[in-house]
């Protein structure tokens, strides 16, 4: 037996036991008659003492070890002389009558700490020792809670957990698809799947009326923060339901997950509101409600005054930053460079301060007079100290970089706390998006989503305006998941096919399978996919997903602890019938 108990097990009850442990070394400190050794565990660290007049041999064997080695200890508890209040089992250590190397280590390359010396690249290229430094530990242990709290919330509503395949059909709708080539089909490639969206939609054919999966997805898209090329969705689907149901059904889930994880109730239902409303006040589909600073249109106010920036801009929209008119030029300016760097994309900002005498000072003073400058103030309900942040130009980009603006001086005025949690739905999205550059609609979720009964009339006359049967759960500017009435009849599944460009031979060539089951009795159905990435990485108040995946990919998608990708031999292509080439 390696061990009778773990390194975070053991109390001030224990003491006089005789135990084992096996971990490893955290650190050691040679006080002359005596050495301490930190022994670590995933469960924690307990203290382990060498007595040189006791055990001579013994405590200079103890003085060699180095950080990292894995030893076993035999030995007694007793209790600590010199508490350590900071850890659960400050109260004792072991006084260590055998020790015993089961296997030395070579310097680690940074510090396994909770503060480590390890950049992001070195960290990602250990990854395996990184993954002992107990932040990193904690934050897989929140994932794996989140994950066993969602299978009890949806067993115990009869959800049934059913594997869906990893190779599949490539369809080119969406994000790109990864793919995988045949060896015993030359020339033929596999996907894998960007969700299980097709297969749960067929397990609702099949009379499976509640599935559901924690599974793996892949898309091949440009990353960030909350983005990976693998990532993991709990994918649900329902048949027989309404929207109300699914909804009703999902906000009971996150409700429970934040409930038994964080002890973090929400009263009442969430909150809902349309895309349209969420555009128009935030410029974004998951917005932050932790805050206010809704957007203010000034456009009417504003033009043919004269000043040319204004007049020329589609609209002009501005956010209130209460308690902010001592903001220094120094400030300002730094504001100003933000919104102009590319990533955001404006020409410019202009302010105006409602300083604490009553008075206006703008950055464009000479183009509006302190009556109309009042006018500002008075749609924005500023009040003395307030500051007014504008930008102006096309509406969908002057709104996209206002709502980064509005982010980032939420950031700024410590307003995004990460302890507080409000989710919002956001309802009636748009079911089609133009594409100005090929001319021919996208769906804005999937080819799937059924259109709002009321707006079926509009689908040959006026497809823009028809708004989808979908939802999405965003919380704290982080969109959690999304779903949709689907789409179970094939005449209109065809009908959305055509909508998308798809010829009917295109249509048949790459979902004629869904089709074909659409003829054989299919119930009406729907579902949703929360990220389960993005929802551990909200509840453990982290932008970045990568720290709670075990194996995360870089900003390039690459794994640097194995290097892959990597190239293959050329047997392994002649293989698979592939020739590589250089573009």
């Amino acid at each position: 037996m390696y061990r009778t108990h773990t390194c975070g097990e053991l109390r001030l009850e224990n003491n006089n036991q005789t135990v084992t442990l096996s971990g490893w070394v955290q650190r050691s400190r040679d006080l002359g008659g005596m050495t301490f050794v930190d022994l670590r565990d995933r469960y924690g660290i307990t203290q382990l003492a060498f007595n040189l007049e006791e055990n001579e041999t013994l405590c200079l064997q103890a003085r060699k070890l180095g950080r990292e080695f894995v030893i076993q200890v035999e030995g007694t508890v007793i209790e600590r002389s010199s508490k350590n209040k900071n850890i659960p089992t400050g109260e004792i250590e072991i006084l260590v009558t055998k020790l015993t190397i089961l296997n030395a280590s070579v310097t680690p390359p940074f510090t396994i700490e909770d503060e480590t010396d390890g950049g992001e690249e070195l960290r990602a290229q250990f990854r395996y020792l990184d993954l002992r430094r107990g932040p990193v530990q904690e934050k897989l242990r929140l994932r794996n809670r989140v994950a066993l709290e969602t299978r009890k919330y949806l067993d115990k509503n009869d959800f049934l957990d059913v594997e869906t395949p990893y190779l599949i059909k490539s369809t080119p709708e969406g994000a790109r698809d990864f793919v995988v080539p045949s060896r015993m089909n030359a020339g033929e490639f596999y996907a894998l799947p960007q969700s299980p969206q097709t297969f749960k939609q067929l397990l609702m054919v099949s009379g499976f009326d509640r599935y559901y999966q924690i599974v793996k997805c892949f898309r091949d898209e440009d990353l960030r923060a909350d983005r990976q090329p693998e990532f993991t969705q709990i994918d649900c689907e329902m048949a027989f339901v309404e929207q109300e149901d699914i909804l009703n059904m999902f906000e009971g889930l996150v409700k429970h997950v934040f409930q038994e994880v964080k002890g973090v109730t929400f009263a009442g239902d969430f909150p809902r509101m349309t895309y349209a409303d969420a555009m128009e006040k935030y410029g974004s589909d998951k917005p932050d409600i932790r805050f206010d600073l809704e957007f203010v249109y000034l456009t009417d106010l504003v033009q043919n005054k004269g000043f040319v920036v204004f007049d020329n801009a589609e609209t002009v929209i501005a956010i209130n930053a209460k308690d902010c008119s001592e903001y220094t030029r120094k400030q300002l300016d730094a504001l100003t460079d933000w919104v102009k760097r590319p990533q955001i994309g404006a020409t410019g900002l202009i302010y105006l301060k409602y300083n604490a005498d009553g008075s206006l000072k703008s950055s464009v003073d000479k183009f509006y007079s302190q009556e109309e400058l009042a006018l500002w103030a008075e749609r924005a309900n500023m009040q003395a100290g307030d500051l007014l942040l504008v930008l102006c130009g096309g509406l969908e980009k002057t709104r996209k970089q206002m709502n980064e603006l509005r982010l980032h001086m939420g950031n700024e005025l410590g307003l995004r706390n990460p302890n507080v949690f409000k989710p919002l739905w956001v309802m009636d999205f748009p079911l089609l998006e133009w594409d100005e550059e090929n001319e021919r609609y996208h769906a804005m979720h999937h080819p799937f989503t059924s259109p709002k009964p009321e707006d079926f009339a509009l689908i040959d006359t006026d497809p823009g305006k028809v708004r989808a049967n979908a939802y999405d759960l965003a919380m704290n500017g982080v969109e959690l998941g999304g779903g949709s009435i689907r789409i179970h009849d094939r005449a209109l599944q065809e009908r959305m096919f055509e909508l998308l460009g798809f010829t009917p031979e295109e249509a048949q060539k790459q979902f004629g399978f869904l089709l074909k089951a659409f003829e054989y009795g299919a119930p009406p159905h729907g579902g949703l996919a929360f990220g389960l990435d993005r929802l551990v990485a909200t509840m453990g108040g982290s932008d970045s997903i990568r720290d709670y995946i075990a194996f995360p990919k870089n900003n390039k998608g690459r794994d640097v602890m194995i290097d892959a990708p990597s190239t293959l031999d050329d047997k392994q292509l002649q293989e698979l019938a592939i020739r590589v080439s250089t573009l």
